[in-house]
C-alpha cells in the first residue's frame, strides 16, 4: 500500500460497477465500455483492482483476455485519480496498485502482463495528456515494468478508396503450417519489427516463427483467410493475414521476404488484404506498426490508411 489510508484489492463477482466510479480523465481502451466488455468475459472481477481511500476508488487497473482464455493477455485499463501533473503521492498509489496485483495477476508465462497505453496521435504536443501518460508510465515503472515500444495505430476507413491491385501478384491461401513457417522466417530477416527481434533474440528464428504463427491463429476469423503472395515468376513475396480481433477489422500481419525487398510490394500486400475485409463487410480495417518501421508506416499511409492513435507497450524487465 501506498500509505496507511489507501487500501488495494481485486474486486469482487458482484462489484465491478465500482471500476467506473472513478472520476477523472481516463486513458483506457479508446472506444470501449468497460461494462459491456466486462460482460462478455474479457474482464474478469478477479483481473479487475482498484484502490481506495475512505471507501471511494482513487486509482483503477484492469487486464484483458480473450472470453475463453484462463490468463489476462494485457493491462490495457490503468487510471489514476484526478490531481496536478507531476503528483508523486497519486503515483505512488498507483505503482502500488500494480505492484499488488502483479502478485496474483499474470500472463500464461507466469509473468506480470505488459501494460498497453492508448494515447493520441499527437499525446506529446498536448499537455493534459502528455502528463497523464508520464505519470501512468511512472507507476507502472516504479511496478518493474519499462517502456519497450511505441506503436502506431492506423485505420483505413470510406470515403477512402480501396487501392485497386496492381496485378503484379498472384494469391493463394497459406493453409500450410511448415510453409509459412518457412515463410515467417524469411521474413523475420532484419525485421524492424520489435517484438520479432526480442523473440528471435530470445528463442531463436523457429521459435520466433512458431510464436507468430500462434499470435495469428489465437485470433478468432477463420486462418483461411491468410494469403500468400508469388510474383509473375512464381517467386515467393510475401505473407499477408487480413483478419479480426474480438474488436475489429484488422490487417493482422504483412511480411515481404528480403530478397523481394524496395520493389513496393508491401502496398500490394495492403491492398490485396483492404480488398479482402471490405468484400466481406469490413466498414473499417485497423492495423499496428512500430513508429521505428518507417517503410511499414509508409506503405500503410501510401495505402490510404491514417494514423488514428498511439499505443506505448511496457514490459516486465527481463
Amino acid at each position: 500500500m501506498a500509505d496507511a489510508a489507501v487500501t488495494v484489492r481485486p474486486l469482487g463477482p458482484d462489484e465491478l460497477g465500482l471500476f467506473p466510479s472513478l472520476a477523472g480523465p481516463s486513458l483506457g481502451p479508446p472506444g470501449r465500455d468497460f461494462l459491456t466488455t466486462a460482460a462478455e468475459h474479457h474482464y474478469r472481477p478477479e483481473w479487475t483492482w482498484v484502490a481506495e481511500r475512505d471507501g471511494a476508488v482513487v486509482a483503477r487497473a484492469a487486464w484483458w483476455g480473450a472470453p475463453e482464455d484462463d490468463h489476462p493477455i494485457a493491462l490495457d485499463w490503468f487510471d489514476l485519480g484526478p490531481g496536478p501533473h507531476p503528483d508523486h503521492a497519486r503515483v505512488a498509489v498507483g505503482t502500488a496498485l500494480l505492484r499488488a496485483a502483479h502478485e496474483e495477476v499474470r500472463d500464461g508465462s507466469g509473468r506480470p502482463c505488459e501494460y498497453h497505453l492508448f494515447l493520441p496521435p499527437d499525446w506529446r504536443d498536448r499537455v493534459d495528456v502528455r502528463g497523464a501518460a508520464e505519470d501512468r508510465i511512472a507507476a507502472a515503472g516504479g511496478a518493474g515494468l519499462d517502456v519497450f515500444v511505441e506503436r502506431l495505430r492506423v485505420e483505413w476507413a470510406p470515403p477512402t478508396p480501396v487501392r485497386p491491385a496492381s496485378g503484379r501478384l498472384r494469391f493463394s491461401p497459406a493453409d500450410d503450417d511448415a510453409v509459412l513457417l518457412d515463410v515467417l522466417e524469411r521474413v523475420n530477416l532484419d525485421t524492424l519489427d520489435a517484438y520479432t527481434r526480442r523473440d528471435v533474440a530470445r528463442e531463436g528464428p523457429a521459435a520466433a516463427a512458431r510464436t507468430q504463427l500462434e499470435d495469428l491463429a489465437w485470433m478468432p476469423a477463420p486462418r483461411t483467410w491468410w494469403r500468400l503472395a508469388h510474383d509473375s515468376d512464381g517467386a515467393l513475396v510475401g505473407v499477408v493475414a487480413p483478419t479480426r480481433n474480438y474488436d475489429s477489422w484488422i490487417v493482422g500481419y504483412v511480411g515481404v521476404v528480403p530478397e523481394q525487398r524496395g520493389r513496393g510490394y508491401a502496398a500490394d500486400l495492403l491492398a490485396e488484404a483492404t480488398a479482402f475485409l471490405t468484400a466481406r463487410g469490413a466498414p473499417a480495417i485497423r492495423a499496428d506498426t512500430d513508429t521505428g518501421n518507417g517503410p511499414m508506416a509508409e506503405a500503410f499511409l501510401r495505402a490510404g490508411y491514417r494514423v488514428t492513435a498511439r499505443r506505448v507497450v511496457m514490459a516486465p524487465v527481463d
